[in-house]
Parts: C-alpha cells; sequence; structure tokens
C-alpha cells in the first residue's frame, strides 16, 4: 500500500469503494498470516495475480510495488534458513510479498483521498476515546506519499556510489540515504508548520 500511485484504469477493481477494498485488504492479509503450507502460498499467489489481472495493472506496475523489498526479504531469507527449514523460510518471505502486493494493488485502483477519507469514517466512533480521525488520516496520507520520496533518494544514493566504485561500502550507502531522508523530514516538517499543524 505504501509504494502505489493510483492508476486510472476502467476496471472492476477501479470502481469498488475505498472502504470495502480496506476491509477486503485487512481480510486478505489475516488470510495470509494463517498460511503455514507452500501449497498455500502458491494459491495466495495465483490470487494475487488475479487481482492484478482483473484490476488491468501491467507487470511492470506491479514490480515496482515489491521492488523496493527485493534486498530486505533477500536477507529474511538467509536468516530464516539459517535458523528454520526452507519450506518455512519460503512461505513466510513469500506471504509478506503478498501482503505488500496486495496494499499496492489497493493503492494503484483508489485514489489516496478516497483511501483517506474512508479512513476517516472508519475511525469516526475512536473521537470518544481522543483519538482525531483527520490526523490519523493525514498522517497515512503522509506515510503513503513519502515511500516514493525515500526511495528515489535511496536509487540516487546508490547511482552516486556506482560512480564512485564504492557499491561495496555500507557506510557510503547509509550516511548520505539518513541525510537525505531527514533534510526530506526537516523540509515536510516546515510545510505542516507553515499550515498551523505543528501541534
Amino acid at each position: 500500500m505504501l509504494t502505489g500511485a493510483y492508476v486510472a484504469r476502467p476496471s472492476p477493481l477501479h470502481r469498488i469503494p475505498a472502504g470495502p477494498k480496506l476491509a477486503a485488504l485487512a481480510g486478505g492479509c489475516t488470510a495470509l498470516l494463517l498460511v503455514r503450507t507452500l501449497p498455500g502460498v502458491v494459491v495466495g499467489l495465483a490470487a494475487v495475480v488475479v487481482l492484478y489481472a482483473v484490476g488491468r495493472i501491467r507487470p511492470v506496475e506491479a514490480w515496482v510495488q515489491v521492488r523496493p523489498l527485493r534486498w530486505f526479504m533477500a536477507v529474511l531469507l538467509v536468516v530464516q534458513l539459517l535458523i528454520t527449514d526452507v519450506g518455512t523460510a519460503v512461505s513466510l518471505t513469500s506471504r509478506i510479498v503478498l501482503a505488500v502486493a496486495l496494499a499496492g494493488l489497493v493503492t494503484l485502483t483508489t485514489r489516496t483521498t478516497d483511501l483517506m477519507a474512508a479512513m476517516e469514517r472508519g475511525l469516526g466512533p475512536l473521537r470518544r476515546v481522543g483519538v482525531d480521525p483527520v490526523r490519523v488520516s493525514l498522517m497515512m496520507s503522509l506515510l503513503i506519499r513519502s515511500v516514493p520520496v525515500v526511495t528515489g533518494i535511496a536509487q540516487r544514493v546508490r547511482d552516486a556510489q556506482r560512480a564512485r566504485g564504492q557499491e561495496r561500502s555500507i557506510r557510503a550507502f547509509a550516511v548520505p540515504l539518513v541525510v537525505g531522508v531527514l533534510r526530506y523530514a526537516d523540509t515536510l516538517g516546515e510545510a505542516l508548520q507553515a499550515r498551523g499543524m505543528d501541534d
């Protein structure tokens, strides 16, 4: 859900309101958590592929949703292989990727404003316990919009590493990335403060 950007297409998924889609996403992710076998993961993969096809999402657009996870998933898979069996390791990493793919599908087929409006309505009853649905919705909106920005910063840092011949240096990647993200956070904070949302 955090890597997607709305793609306007005439598909059945695009016509479904944001609320039911968020509820279906929660149900789908819960179902993935309950899967423990490789055949179950295969069924989940088939379902995700069918849903992307129904939503008329191109393969390259689908790949963008999970591409940022590739290195994290590789490390996680290696760690899991060291502490458990192959089937469990593959199942765990695959389920995480499928959950992210499902979330990405929701954001690809739903406008961000519709998602935030649905979230505000869903959180409405929590006003009684001091939760401000508008602020929570704004926070989620900023989070969704920030992920592509951070990914872009990471890609620029990686390109600069390659240009300097320092592809294997963790420090050469981590330090500029942190600095870039902090600068972006400062800019975002100043924009929110200018709009009176600094409390």
